[in-house]
This record gives C-alpha cells, structure tokens and sequence, in this order.
C-alpha cells in the first residue's frame, strides 16, 4: 500500500446520492431480516419514514408481487422471493464467509463455447461467487471459500449452453515470475476496495448514537450509507490471509455493521409497535 498515511486510506463515505424509491426501501427493510417476511402494514410504516404515501408504498408491493421480487406469505404479509431471495442469500454469505485454510491451490474454470450473452451471463455468475476474470472465458480465485466447487458447479448448470462444456480443476501457480501475490494485484484493486470499507466502517460508526438513542429519523438517515456497506461486502475478494495486506479493514466492516444491524433492528422494532400507519415521525419526509 505504499507507505500511505491514515489520512490518505480513509476518506469520507459522500453516498452515491441516489433517489429512494418505495422498492428500494422495501427491498432495504426485508434483505437484512434472517426471515425476510413482514406485514404489509410494517412496510407502509418504513416507506413513511421517507415520506412515501401508504397507496405509492402498495402500489410498490403490488409491482414487485407482479415481478416475481415478493411473494405473499399470509394474510397481509410479503416475503421476498425470486432474484430478491438469491440477493438476500448472497448478502448473508457475504456478512458471514465460509473461510477455510489456504493450500495455495486455486480453483479454475474455462469456458465454452456459446453466445456471447451466455458467455456474459455465465460469467456474471462465476463474478457473484467470488471468481475472478483471469482473460476472456477464464475464471479463477484462491481455493479458500467452504462450498466454493458445489457453487460452481450450480453455477454451470444453471447456465448448460456454456456451462456442459467447461472444464474446472484445482492447480498451483508455476513458472518463473509468477506467484500469487503478483496475480492477485492484476484481479483486483485492493487498495480501492480497502479505502472504501473503511470510509464506510466511519460512516457506519457515526450512525449509532442517534440509532442507540432511539431516534426513529435516524432509521431514515442511515438508510443509503448501510446499504451501499452491504453492496460492498458483497464484492469483497475473501482473499487468503496470506494474500491480503497487513490492515485489511473487511472483518472491521463486517464488525461495525453489525453493531449497526443491532441498533437498527431494535429501534425498527419499537417504531413499528408505537407509530402508527399515516403518523410518519417528527423529520421524516423525502431526501432522510
């Protein structure tokens, strides 16, 4: 990392700015609970903590039951199905890794062929699992991850037109000029990854107070900083200690949000049971 200083490897989480949408505060309301399920009422409840009306947050729901993103589980209950449901499991994985002991072997894949879509899409796919792309139609990361092969091979059959005809192995590095080190720097930027988990293991710390003292426009105010800490485990290399720079801030990431998940939920509990639907909080309404 070049000998930077604090300052130079932590700077501020600023948000990617975006405008929230009934959807995605929905999707952002279910994706954390281990049983992503609640009442319709419940949710209503949320949206109004963003100044979205009771009919536009149904409307919403309604929408995503249509888009196969929720399914109804009861009498006025919704649960999250379908792409949602994979996104909720990948999520998890990623908050909670299986990490085994490093051989030094890596797990390999190289393609078929087939259309350039399915070429795409199956590589979307070796992405989400961790893979990385070593040139076009080969894949590759440190054998390291519990389940890692059944993952891929799911991932093959899910994908038959290019997935039947690739081949998959475990080998070791060999050669002059080559180690592990050197190729996983042209993988992946860790240094950039690395930056943004601490800004946002900052962003997330500074959440807790308002969270801890049961301030329910905090749920609002840290709405966009815990999901975009979300987003970034789930593009976290899971490298081998071996592998990873002395101070790799990804287990303080994961630490830090859920502390925050902690405060989040208890506060979230407490607002459902005592504000009532159409009875938003002092300060809540669009942009918190």
């Amino acid at each position: 990392m070049g000998g930077a200083t604090e300052a130079d490897r932590t700077v501020p989480w600023e948000g990617p700015g975006r405008g929230v949408t009934a959807r995605s505060v929905v999707a952002s309301i279910l994706l954390p609970l281990e049983v992503p399920e609640l009442a319709g009422r419940s949710l209503v409840r949320c949206c109004q903590l963003f100044g979205i009306a009771e009919g536009t947050a149904r409307v919403a729901m309604s929408r995503m039951v249509a888009a196969g993103e929720l399914e109804v589980a009861g009498p006025g209950r919704y649960r999250l199905s379908g792409r949602m449901l994979a996104r909720h499991a990948r999520q998890r994985a990623a908050r909670h890794p299986a990490l085994l002991s490093w051989s030094g072997a890596w797990l390999v894949v190289a393609g078929g062929r087939g259309s350039r879509l399915a070429q795409r899409t199956l590589g979307t796919a070796l992405v989400e699992q961790r893979l990385f792309e070593v040139r076009p139609a080969l894949w590759a990361r440190p054998a390291n991850l519990g389940g890692l092969e059944e993952a891929v091979g799911r991932v093959l059959q899910d994908h038959a037109e290019v997935g039947r005809q690739c081949l998959v192995w475990q080998g070791r590095l060999l050669g002059a000029g080559q180690d592990d080190r050197t190729l996983v720097a042209r993988l992946v930027d860790l240094e950039a990854w690395a930056a943004e988990a601490r800004a946002l293991v900052v962003a997330l710390q500074a959440t807790l107070p308002d969270l801890e003292g049961g301030r329910p426009r905090a749920l609002a105010a840290c709405f966009e900083v815990a999901a975009a800490a979300v987003r970034h485990l789930t593009t976290d290399p899971l490298l081998p200690e071996a592998l990873l720079p002395e101070d790799w801030p990804g287990p303080a990431l994961r630490a830090t949000y859920d502390a925050y998940e902690d405060a989040y939920r208890r506060l979230l509990v407490t607002y459902l049971r005592t504000v009532p639907v159409g009875d938003p909080p002092e300060g809540a309404g669009p942009g918190h």
